[in-house]
């Protein structure tokens, strides 16, 4: 059996394991993306049209990153409580294609909510979007680099300290990281502490992707992100394997 062929069955498996939840794990995406344009509406108001344009191209990446970082990290802590994980070792394909399985699982839940939330902002503030040829690739980044994070996070750290993590990171993103704000509103210590994190980079490239004409990606952030993406999906195989 090919690697190919290993890789697609294993993700058959694991969509149907997670059958009964799956639904609701796509309706939950789906709703944090339209709430998070909706109830940053009603905060703000009616914002000036370069805010607007923020706004609507900061909740796509908020949905990535939070199906990512939270709802990944969540399913795999409690795959490794059930002993679901254990048992998926005993399996004779390489540890590796456990990771890709994952990964491709979880941008793919993630894509639902990303394209709704677009259709929303759009909708909502009455902006215009000017998608770039290559912001399919760029959200498979930023989907791929947010869930090898979180399945990293998940793989070392206990299920309940990962648990908690998730909670934490829901405020994290959704305040403190320059996604539907500029990062000029930050202090100065949080606005160097962002230009080594993953965050501001995945927002400038959705950002960028869609309203290509109004936003450019940086070549530093693009080099950032790719150096989160290469470590991260590194340190979860590393841990799959420590752990087998």
């Amino acid at each position: 059996m090919t690697t190919v062929q290993q890789t697609l069955l294993l993700t058959q498996w694991q969509f149907r394991r997670q059958a009964t939840m799956l639904p609701l794990l796509v309706l939950v995406q789906v709703f944090l993306a339209i709430a998070t344009i909706l109830g940053f509406g009603l905060v703000i108001g009616d914002p000036p049209p370069d805010q607007a344009l923020y706004l609507a191209t900061g909740a796509p990446t908020i949905t990535l990153v939070m199906v990512g970082l939270v709802m990944t990290p969540q399913m795999l802590s409690q795959s490794r409580t059930e002993g679901s994980l254990d048992w998926m070792r005993t399996l004779p394909v390489p540890r590796g294609l456990f990771l890709v399985s994952d990964l491709l699982v979880w941008t793919l839940i993630a894509l639902p909510g990303m394209v709704l939330g677009i259709v929303t902002g759009v909708l909502r503030f009455d902006v215009d979007l000017s998608p770039a040829p290559w912001l399919v690739p760029a959200t498979l980044l930023v989907s791929l680099t947010a869930a090898a994070v979180g399945y990293g996070m998940a793989s070392l750290l206990k299920p309940t300290l990962a648990m908690l993590m998730t909670q934490v990171l829901v405020f994290v993103i959704l305040l403190f990281t320059p996604v539907s704000y500029p990062a000029d509103r930050m202090p100065a210590w949080l606005q160097a502490a962002h230009e080594w994190l993953p965050f501001e980079p995945m927002a400038q490239l959705i950002r960028s992707g869609l309203a290509s004409d109004a936003f450019s990606m940086p070549g530093r952030s693009l080099v950032v992100l790719l150096a989160w993406c290469a470590a991260s999906v590194a340190g979860a195989t590393w841990a799959l394997r420590r752990r087998a």
